[in-house]
């Protein structure tokens, strides 16, 4: 479990993790996202967008003597509101209340670290109650939004602790290259939101021509389908197998060789078929 007492020069990794395209699920990564875009650290440093990786953000958490978590995390407070933890009470908040299958993940991750021997000995969590999760497409709540600046202000202050001085980056970028391990900058937070397609021209909760419940009826039948919804024709009944006993057997009579005799007792390939059933 985490040690107490500061470490010489440690090995960090700060990690985002969630889902850009859930509207406030993409938390942690904007905000590793925005300390990239702002700071370059020391080689012993890694800035890394987990996403949903979970298990497979192992090797990642067992390198890291110091690991700092950006997360959108359901503590019960209200929207907006943002909170750290530390230490061994890191993992129960990821898994008190799951809001994704990343968190269910990222829980296994740390036991497994664990179990290996190679835990971090010092572990923050920096997460924010979110506003919307159910908007695909959507991007972060003004609430969450405004959480960023405080968040990458608490987890500068506490690698601070660790001697960990990240240099700024000139506003031109100075011509350092940016860090591989964050997303593309198509999926940037301020390419994502203004090349969203306007909520009259693109729904936000899924298809309504698809979504259309069962008419009930107060006759004799059940329940009658939307004539929205597509069926398909009955498929024709498939052709009997060949006797392929019998067919060998007569042209081995009749002096065809085994090769010939086995070509002619195959069936011929069925013919693919991409088109509509025949009635």
């Amino acid at each position: 479990m985490p040690g107490s007492l500061p470490l010489a020069n440690p090995r960090v990794l700060i990690l985002g993790i969630g889902n850009v395209l859930w509207a406030d699920e993409g938390f942690g990564v904007r905000a590793v996202e925005l300390l990239a875009s702002r700071y370059r650290f020391g080689p012993q440093v890694r800035l890394l967008d987990g996403g949903t990786q979970g298990i497979y953000l192992l090797d990642q958490v067992r390198w890291a003597e110091v690991l700092v978590v950006f997360d959108a995390v359901d503590y019960g407070l209200a929207p907006g509101t943002l909170k750290r933890v530390e230490g061994a009470e890191v993992p129960r908040f990821l898994g008190a209340k799951k809001m994704s299958l990343h968190q269910t993940g990222f829980q296994e991750v740390l036991a497994l670290a664990e179990l290996m021997g190679d835990y971090p000995r010092h572990l923050l969590l920096i997460g924010v109650q979110p506003v919307e999760l159910d908007d695909f497409g959507g991007s972060l709540r003004p609430a969450v939004k405004a959480c960023l600046e405080p968040a990458l202000a608490c987890a500068l202050e506490y690698l601070a602790a660790f001697g960990v001085q990240p240099e700024p980056v000139p506003a031109e970028g100075g011509g350092q290259p940016r860090p591989l391990d964050l997303p593309d900058l198509a999926l940037g937070l301020e390419v994502y939101e203004t090349g969203r397609p306007s909520a009259a021209s693109a729904w936000r909760h899924g298809d309504p021509r698809f979504l259309r419940a069962p008419v009930l009826t107060s006759g004799p039948t059940s329940a009658s389908i939307s004539a929205s919804v597509l069926t398909s024709a009955p498929a024709p009944a498939p052709a009997p197998a060949p006797d392929l006993d019998s067919a060998l057997d007569s042209a081995l009579a009749s002096g065809a060789g085994p090769a010939a005799a086995a070509s002619s007792a195959a069936p011929a390939p069925a013919a693919a078929s991409f088109g509509p059933a025949s009635g």
